[in-house]
């Protein structure tokens, strides 16, 4: 029988300084079925003139205007349609040989994990976790799990709350069953926090997902300090404050005794909006744009509930 065929589905946007590693790394996998697809959303660097230089074949879309790491994501997705599984992949990641073969392996071995991960860790402190998956907390606040933490802390496999989109396998069954008007990622979002929104909704509908430690990766953290979040671009950060809301609207969820933090709800979204108000007013201009995009996230929360209540029956929803 012949493999399953694993497509890397890499967004680029002015990666030069990582895509020849990167794709050096993908050259030695020893998943014996691999097909890459790059999608570049508008470089104005040498990104594509070193893509197409570079020994390992790849498939190249080049947009002519930056369409965001989900919209990206969902073409290169579209464009892998033979693949029974899909490796989202940062250029900034340089993966071990045998990481794609590890997480099929997860993928294989049960029907109801839609999405794997392996170890990433630091690039310039290689013992130190990068991440270990997502994980969330009760103000619905998600970070990566493990996160400049020793990796010697996290040899176990385990179920986690999802995978990061910088070096996360996901299976095709899932993302069919759990996309919403035909993306898997939301292109509301543009860019960050789009994979903990896909594993929000993929645990909703049932799906788990999976931590194996023996997947191996690299990960060269852009914004890894506190001091260094202070340096990202405007636009970085009104995104990802946008699409926390975002995000709560479609997938948030209080069920039974969870209705008594409702208050502790309220007092933590009041101090965020006060620490934001002290420390980085600007972003808060992020709400012009917000009032735009929540008709849309109150519409895909329908569309979810009804997804949810199917989901047991084995019923489609239009969706």
């Amino acid at each position: 029988m012949s493999e399953p065929v694993v497509a890397v589905c890499i967004v680029t946007f002015n990666s030069d300084r990582y895509i020849e590693n990167c794709l050096d790394h993908l050259s030695r996998q020893t998943w014996p079925a691999v097909r890459t697809v790059v999608i570049d959303n508008a470089s104005a660097d040498r990104t594509v003139e070193l893509i197409r230089s570079h020994p390992y074949s790849v498939k190249l879309m080049v947009n002519e205007r930056n369409n965001g790491f989900a919209g990206g994501q969902n073409q290169a997705i579209a464009a892998a349609e033979d693949a029974a599984y899909i490796l989202t992949l940062n250029a900034d990641v340089a993966l071990e040989p045998d990481y794609i073969s590890q997480l099929v392996k997860v993928l294989e071995g049960s029907p109801s994990i839609g999405s794997a991960t392996g170890c990433l860790r630091l690039s310039d402190a290689p013992d130190r976790m990068d991440s270990g998956g997502i994980a969330v907390n009760w103000a619905r606040r998600a970070w990566d799990r493990g996160a400049g933490e020793p990796v010697s802390d996290y040899t176990s496999a385990q179920d986690v709350f999802g995978v990061s989109g910088a070096a996360g396998l996901y299976a095709r069954r899932m993302i069919e069953a759990i996309s919403i008007e035909d993306q898997f990622f939301d292109e509301d979002f543009f860019a960050y926090k789009e994979d903990v929104d896909v594993a929000w909704r993929a645990g909703l509908l049932g799906w788990r997902s999976r931590y194996e430690p023996l997947a191996q990766a690299v990960h060269v953290r852009q914004w890894q300090s506190s001091a260094s979040r202070k340096r990202m671009p405007l636009v970085v950060r009104r995104h990802s404050y946008i699409n926390r809301y975002l995000m709560l609207i479609k997938n948030g969820r209080m069920q039974g005794l969870e209705w008594l933090k409702l208050p502790a709800h309220f007092f933590y979204e009041a101090a965020l909006t006060v620490y934001f108000l002290i420390k980085d007013p600007r972003v808060l201009g992020g709400w012009v744009t917000m009032r735009q995009l929540i008709p849309n996230a109150f519409r895909k929360r329908r569309i979810l509930k009804a997804m949810e209540r199917q989901a047991s029956s084995g019923l489609s929803v239009k969706r």
